[in-house]
């Protein structure tokens, strides 16, 4: 049970509430350190992570191969200027195209950062490849970031109105619906933009067939096929890549989250037919500096050394057949996912309850809507973890259960 906040912790709250933006409901603790899979509050309390921040803890709270790549960096070069190669971002680029099966990549600093450089490269692929074509086709329910122009590409109906007038050219079509899709398609369209499994929107899948139907029409009209695997990639799902489970390559994939472990760092890959950029056209302070690029080095190369791919598959099928089990004694439904990207659903307004008694009993879990739980926790999760989670939400729903 976690301990009642002491003075420090006190002062700090109301200093995080006179200065710190309000843009999240946060709970009253102050996160101080993070070990593997777990974090500690400035009480000392010891909290068993299954949010993974947002499923960017992919090797854990500070894990070793992430400190030592960024102390072994700072002290040789930090920045650079985007202006000129550096040595780390020439073998982080040779390293993650040759295993995306892509040719070109583009580095950033976040996904929305991502998401909008793919905008970009389909639009101008619109403007030299397909007479001007801009429209964009994205999916309800989607989220692709939160600058104007991906807040625009996402399907979330909350954001219809907010911060309007939005950036024009995009269409939302539903899920796993190809009729709906074929329909959108227009001389003005120049990409379908597409999440392979919505993360954000609930932990949906896209189907295979309807993502083979994608890739035809794209294929027939010229079209640019972008996966957002911002929140699938680098092994969340069980595989490196969410589309080795479709078997159907992209022609721009955009990347974040785990891909630096905790490092803010994203990247947008291509086919070299859609290196179209000319100078000037897409840039940006941080592209490609070294320490970024040593980051995502050290990250990738502790994520293969350590087969944690597959530890995510091993998990993710645990934790899918134990909540399957919760599911027998509890109001729990709808167990979905792929590796370590799951949720589930709960009795309507119940899952916000849930995620905060599981917080007061030291495990974080993410309440994605009053409904839906998802489960993202770090790709090194055991089954000792995934056994003491689920300790604890079983506990946590027989509390909810008795109210």
């Amino acid at each position: 049970m976690i301990q009642t906040e002491n003075a420090m912790t006190s002062v700090l709250l109301e200093t995080a509430k006179k200065s710190v933006l309000f843009t999240a409901n946060r709970p009253n603790i102050v996160m101080e350190r993070g070990k593997g899979m777990h974090l500690w509050d400035t009480d000392g309390n010891r909290y068993l992570d299954f949010v993974g921040g947002w499923a960017v803890a992919s090797l854990g709270h500070s894990p070793e191969a992430l400190q030592e790549a960024l102390s072994r960096q700072a002290a040789t070069l930090v920045h650079a200027s985007p202006g000129y190669y550096n040595r780390p971002m020439i073998e982080f680029a040779e390293l993650l195209t040759s295993l995306s099966g892509m040719d070109k990549v583009f580095f950033g600093s976040s996904g929305a950062e991502a998401n909008e450089s793919a905008i970009k490269l389909a639009r101008k692929h619109g403007a030299v490849n397909l007479n001007g074509a801009f429209e964009i086709i994205t999916l309800a329910n989607s989220f692709h970031g939160r600058s104007l122009a991906t807040m625009s590409a996402t399907g979330k109906p909350q954001w219809k109105e907010l911060f309007s007038p939005k950036v024009e050219g995009f269409k939302h079509v539903p899920i796993n619906d190809l009729d709906a899709c074929f329909a959108a398609v227009t001389n003005q369209t120049c990409a379908i933009m597409v999440e392979l499994v919505q993360g954000e929107g609930g932990v949906h899948s896209v189907d295979e067939a309807y993502l083979y139907g994608i890739r035809k029409i794209c294929d027939m009209y010229g079209i640019m096929l972008i996966f957002d695997e911002v929140q699938t990639g680098l092994g969340r799902t069980g595989k490196l890549f969410a589309y080795e489970h479709y078997g159907i390559k992209p022609d721009v994939m955009t990347l974040g989250k785990g891909i630096g472990a905790g490092f803010p760092l994203s990247a947008m890959l291509a086919k070299s037919k859609y290196d179209l950029f000319e100078p000037g056209d897409q840039g940006g302070t941080y592209t490609g500096a070294p320490l970024a690029m040593a980051a995502g080095y050290a990250v990738l190369t502790e994520l293969l050394e350590r087969n944690i791919t597959d530890n995510a598959k091993t998990q993710g099928n645990y934790l899918m057949s134990k909540l399957a089990l919760l599911s027998g004694e509890f109001p729990i439904s709808n167990i979905r996912g792929k590796g370590l990207l799951l949720a589930f659903d709960t009795p309507a307004g119940a899952a916000t309850e849930l995620a905060a008694i599981c917080l007061r009993e030291g495990l974080l879990i993410n309440a994605l809507n009053p409904s839906t739980v998802r489960l993202v926790p770090p790709l090194i999760v055991s089954q000792q973890d995934s056994d003491a989670m689920l300790g604890i939400l079983r506990s946590a729903l027989g509390q909810l259960s008795s109210h």
